[in-house]
């Protein structure tokens, strides 16, 4: 079947991105896991945010971006739900039921809701980007048309963090949420392309800042067989940006399921600097999940090779959820692994 003109051009868009997948002359995490390098199954399936009020933030993503409810799974006995949004889809993986495998599938975003929270009129999110709890900094949806996306979304009356207007950056806005979590906007038809293209909105990116870029890129690597995709540095401002994932067929900001680390120049050499997590107090931030078919296989070997030098919240099958597992990274950032189907 032949492919569309756009869609053949977001498959052939392999520019310079030949970087290897394991990390070379690593220090941190030297043994590569095999199953994360040998399992094509692997995909970044989701983010988690936690939101103060669900209806509120299911019908913004819902009604100023065009996002989607694929799925809930509540959880009344520890009084938390979690609703899972994707932009529309023709081609979303799905179960022998003919549901949607909400684990299957990238460019997800998790919003989980702890009860009562929406009537606690002193709670509040921690977006991330505040002192003294930066460290988690902003989701990034990639579009056709910037311009015409932040016109859009102004007239909706979403707030903006930066208009395109602003700073020196022209081609980069950023939208606020209700809960205040910053929201990207990039345009993937890049300045000079010859032909212009429309596949919608993508989830491109999750941004989380890092100590220590040389650790963190061995463990996105060599541990959990990431591919590093780009790297854009900003030597005026003292910091680089590391973008990784699962494929390499596309260029990045033509993708979903893309993790942007933050370096800022210095910070590894202070051993007293820590970023905040997300799930320590004042929560916000969640997690990223990585989906595949049989989560068992790598997390036995991630814990036979590595021992206590990575920490697991919750072992796989050993948690009050079961078949699931949850890592830290080298920030005590939270990675949920889970397997395709899971319910």
């Amino acid at each position: 079947m032949a492919l569309s003109r756009p869609l053949a051009r977001l498959l052939n868009i392999t520019r310079h991105f030949q970087f290897r997948k394991m990390a070379t002359d690593a220090k941190y995490y030297p043994i590569p896991i095999e199953a994360a390098h040998t399992d094509s199954s692997l995909t970044f399936n989701h983010t988690c945010l936690r939101v103060k009020d669900p209806k509120r933030s299911v019908d913004f993503y819902e009604s100023k971006f065009g996002m989607e409810l694929i799925g809930k799974k509540e959880f009344p006995e520890s009084k938390f739900d979690l609703y899972f949004l994707s932009f529309p889809k023709a081609n979303f993986h799905r179960n022998a039921n003919g549901d949607i495998d909400v684990f299957r599938n990238s460019g997800v975003l998790e919003l989980t809701h702890n009860y009562g929270t929406e009537n606690d009129p002193n709670f509040k999110i921690n977006n991330g980007n505040e002192e003294p709890h930066r460290g988690f900094g902003h989701i990034c949806f990639t579009v056709p048309d910037v311009t015409h996306t932040c016109e859009l979304l102004e007239s909706k009356g979403v707030d903006f963090k930066k208009r395109l207007t602003d700073g020196r950056q022209k081609d980069i806005a950023f939208a606020l949420d209700p809960d205040g979590y910053w929201i990207e906007l990039v345009q993937y038809n890049r300045p000079g392309a010859s032909d212009k293209f429309d596949v919608g909105y993508l989830f491109n990116h999750t941004m989380i800042r890092v100590k220590d870029a040389k650790k963190s890129l061995e463990f996105y690597q060599n541990v959990l067989g990431m591919h590093l995709l780009d790297v854009s540095e900003h030597a005026n401002a003292k910091f680089t940006l590391y973008f990784l994932g699962y494929s390499r067929d596309s260029a990045r900001w033509s993708q979903e399921g893309v993790l942007e680390l933050t370096h800022n120049w210095g910070t590894e050499d202070d051993a007293d600097f820590k970023y905040h997590n997300g799930n320590e107090q004042p929560q916000g931030y969640g997690h990223i999940c990585v989906s595949l078919v049989n989560p068992n296989v790598l997390c036995k070997e991630i814990e036979n090779k590595y021992g206590d030098k990575i920490q697991w919240p919750v072992k796989f099958n050993q948690g009050k959820m079961k078949n699931l597992a949850f890592i830290k990274d080298p920030d005590g950032y939270s990675i949920e692994i889970i397997p395709f189907g899971y319910n």
